[in-house]
C-alpha cells in the first residue's frame, strides 16, 4: 500500500441532523458556521442524515469530521475517533459515521482519519427550528475548538492501494 501526504486543507466536515427538531440541528448549525470561515481546502456540508453517497465524498479527503447532536454525554461536546469496522450495520438510508468510513475503505480502498464530535443538546421534543440556550452555548464552544483544530499547521497521512 502506498502512502501519500496530504495537507491539512484536505478536510471534510459533515454536520448532520434535523434543524426542525430543536437541538437535533446542532450538526448542521456547526457545519454552516465552519463553512462561513472559508478555510482553505476545508469543505463543510450540512445534511439531515448520513447516506451511502457520503462514502464517495469522504474518500476524497485526508480527514473527515462528523458532527452531530448528542442526547447524552459530556457537555459542551465530546470527540471520538471513527474507524472502519466490517461488522457494522450498513442500511440503505441512514448510516452511522462508522458505516460511512467502512464503505469508503471497502469501496474506494481509502483510509481516512475520521472523528465524530457530539455536541450536547437538551431539547429534542418539539418541531421548532431553534436551539436551546444550553445547546447554543455548547455550539459556540464546539465551533471555536473545531476552527482552531482546522487552522493548525499539520500533515495527515492517507494510505491508498
Amino acid at each position: 500500500m502506498a502512502t501519500r501526504e496530504l495537507p491539512l486543507g484536505s478536510t471534510l466536515v459533515i454536520g448532520y441532523g434535523n434543524p426542525g427538531r430543536q437541538d437535533d440541528g446542532l450538526g448542521p448549525a456547526c457545519a454552516r458556521r465552519i463553512a462561513a470561515f472559508e478555510l482553505p481546502g476545508v469543505r463543510a456540508e450540512a445534511n439531515y442524515q448520513l447516506t451511502m453517497e457520503d462514502a464517495l465524498t469522504v474518500a476524497g479527503f485526508a480527514s473527515t469530521v462528523f458532527v452531530d447532536a448528542a442526547l447524552h454525554g459530556e457537555a459542551p461536546f465530546f470527540v471520538a475517533p471513527v474507524r472502519p469496522d466490517e461488522g457494522c450495520a450498513i442500511g440503505s438510508h441512514s448510516l452511522s459515521p462508522q458505516a460511512v468510513v467502512t464503505l469508503a475503505n471497502t469501496l474506494y480502498n481509502v483510509s481516512t482519519d475520521a472523528y465524530v464530535i457530539g455536541i450536547r443538546g437538551y431539547a429534542f421534543g418539539e418541531f421548532e427550528e431553534t436551539l436551546s440556550p444550553g445547546a447554543e452555548a455548547n455550539l459556540d464552544l464546539t465551533v471555536a475548538y473545531l476552527e482552531d483544530w482546522l487552522r493548525r499547521d499539520r500533515t495527515l497521512q492517507v494510505s491508498f492501494a
